[in-house]
C-alpha cells in the first residue's frame, strides 16, 4: 500500500511494519499526553509553544528510542568480525561529526574569540557525538544480539 509517509520507512517489509506500530503507538502516547494537558490546563497554565514542542520531542524521542532499542537496524551484523568492524565505524562516525560539527559551527557563527565561546562549541559538540555514539551502539548491540538469536 502507497502512502505519503512511505517516504519515511524502509523498504525492508519487517523494518516497515515495526516502525509503523512505533508511529501508531507514539501518536497514542501523543494523544494520551495532550489529552492529559487539555485537563489539567485549568490548573496550570502552559504556554501554546511549550506544549508543541513537548508533543513534537515526545513523538520523536519515543519513536528513535523504540527503534534503538528493537535491534532491527543492523541486520547484516552476525558474526564478531562485523560486530567489531561496525563499532569502529560507529566511532570514527562520531569522531567526524564532533570535527564537522565544530568547523561548520566557525564558519557559520564565526571563530569563537575566548575561551568560554570554545568551551561552549567544543562541550555541546562533545555531548552531542557522545550521545550520538551511545545510541548508535545500543543499537548496534541490540542488533547483534538479535541476529545471533536467530541462527
Amino acid at each position: 500500500m502507497r502512502s505519503w509517509i512511505t517516504f519515511l520507512l524502509p523498504e525492508d517489509e519487517y523494518k516497515e511494519r515495526k516502525m509503523l506500530f512505533f508511529f501508531a503507538e507514539s501518536g497514542v502516547l501523543l494523544f494520551a499526553v495532550l489529552a492529559i494537558l487539555l485537563v489539567t490546563n485549568s490548573y496550570f497554565t502552559f504556554d501554546a509553544g511549550t506544549v508543541l514542542l513537548l508533543g513534537v520531542a515526545l513523538f520523536l524521542f519515543y519513536i528513535t528510542t523504540r527503534y534503538m532499542f528493537a535491534g532491527i537496524e543492523y541486520t547484516d551484523v552476525v558474526t564478531e568480525k562485523a560486530y567489531r568492524k561496525e563499532r569502529k565505524v560507529t566511532f570514527l562516525r562520531s569522531l567526524s561529526f564532533l570535527g564537522i560539527f565544530v568547523v561548520l559551527y566557525a564558519i557559520f557563527l564565526g571563530i569563537p574569540s575566548d575561551r568560554g565561546e570554545w568551551m561552549d562549541v567544543i562541550g555541546i559538540s562533545m555531548i552531542t557525538a557522545i550521545i550520538m555514539f551511545v545510541t548508535t551502539y545500543i543499537s548496534l548491540k541490540r542488533s547483534y544480539k538479535k541476529n545471533k538469536e536467530l541462527l
